[in-house]
Parts: C-alpha cells; structure tokens; sequence
C-alpha cells in the first residue's frame, strides 16, 4: 500500500475553504481504507493512467508528497513522468458540454442553482486545468487556473469567480455562508462570457491539434 498527500496542501496554497487531498494506492480491496477519505486506485489503474498522459496523472507526478509506503519505496516516483497528455481538445469539449448543461439548467429555471454554479466552476477549472496542460505546457491544477493562463485567463470579473468558487465549496463540503440573491445574479450576468471564453479555448486547442 502507498498513501499520498496531493492538491492544496503540497501546493502551499491551502485556505479555510481547502480540504485535504489524499491517495491511497492499494491491492485488491483494503478494509483500512475508507473511500469517503481517500482516493482510493489499483496499482493497474495507476500504472494505466500513466500510460494515457491523464490530467490526474500529470497532477500527481507534479505534486504528490508520498506519506507511506509498505515497502518504503516512493511507488510514483519509479513510474517516471506520464506519457504526453494528448486528449486536450477533447476533454475541453466535455467540460464545455458540462458547462452548458449547467447554464441551460440555470436558464430554465433551476431546481438547484448552487449545484448549477458549482458545477459551473467545476467546468470552469477543469478546462483550465487540461488547457494548462496540454496547450501552454505550463500546468495549473489550483482552484484558481482559470485566473493564470496569461492572455487566455477568463475575463469575467474576481467577485464572479469567487462566487462560483463558493457555491463549489458549498455544495462538496457544505462550508461557508449562503449564496445571496445579488451574488447568484452577479455569477449568472458573466455566463454568456464566461461560454465565449471556453469556446475561444476549444479554438485554440483545435488549432494546437493541427499542427
């Protein structure tokens, strides 16, 4: 068995609103282990996303800190780097088909905007995230990788995109203040530009794809 720590806390960049990202890599099925905790990955399935250049392999290589291993050997650290991620385009397409099932969701009249904004945000930060990787070389698996990727960041304004940040919050791990009726306006006024910023994205990665 091997177990690491990952996200916020080995970044640095930890807040009230962060939680504790941990892995555990196991054989067969661990009663030790409770999955609402942990991470919880064969040694196969670790070996195959490797393999596949996954965004969630790139991650840990980058920032896994190991906190214990059976047999005292850093299991990660002998895979070497992941293969080239080469699923850009397409992982933002879904993300961007995410985001719009959220928005018609919101326009339609949503059963639960929280859940609506948060899985906004969660689209939001996942493109980003895989746009870091795979088209700027210079990846960000923060909350905040919309805000770094240079003249591509989302334009939309801080207030919005700390809004959706907290109803993301508020909908995992039930931390924080309710969402008022002038915050859930503010998030929802910036939609449509938040929809042509991922759009230009998918652009510039169908681009990258061609060459």
């Amino acid at each position: 068995m091997d177990i690491y720590a990952f996200g916020s806390v080995c970044r640095g960049d930890i807040s009230l609103g962060s939680d504790v990202d941990l892995l555990a890599i196991v054989k067969g099925h661990d009663t030790r282990i409770d999955p609402n905790i942990f991470s919880v990955y064969s040694y196969e399935r670790i070996q195959a996303l490797w393999k596949e250049g996954n965004p969630f392999a790139w991650h840990l290589s980058f920032e896994a800190r190991l906190l214990f291993s059976s047999n005292r050997i850093d299991y990660l650290s002998t895979l070497g780097s992941p293969e080239t991620y080469k699923n850009c385009l397409s992982d933002c397409q879904k993300f961007f088909s995410l985001f719009c099932e959220a928005q018609d969701s919101i326009i339609t009249g949503s059963k639960s905007i929280i859940f609506d904004l948060s899985i906004v945000f969660l689209s939001i930060r996942n493109m980003a995230t895989c746009f870091s990787l795979g088209i700027t070389r210079q990846p960000n698996f923060s909350r905040n990788s919309a805000l770094h990727l240079g003249f591509d960041s989302i334009p939309s304004t801080l207030a919005s995109y700390h809004i959706l940040e907290k109803a993301r919050i508020l909908c995992t791990r039930g931390y924080g203040e309710k969402l008022t009726n002038d915050e859930i306006d503010t998030a929802i006024r910036e939609l449509t530009e938040v929809s042509n910023w991922m759009s230009n994205l998918i652009e510039k990665a169908k681009e990258n794809e061609r060459v």
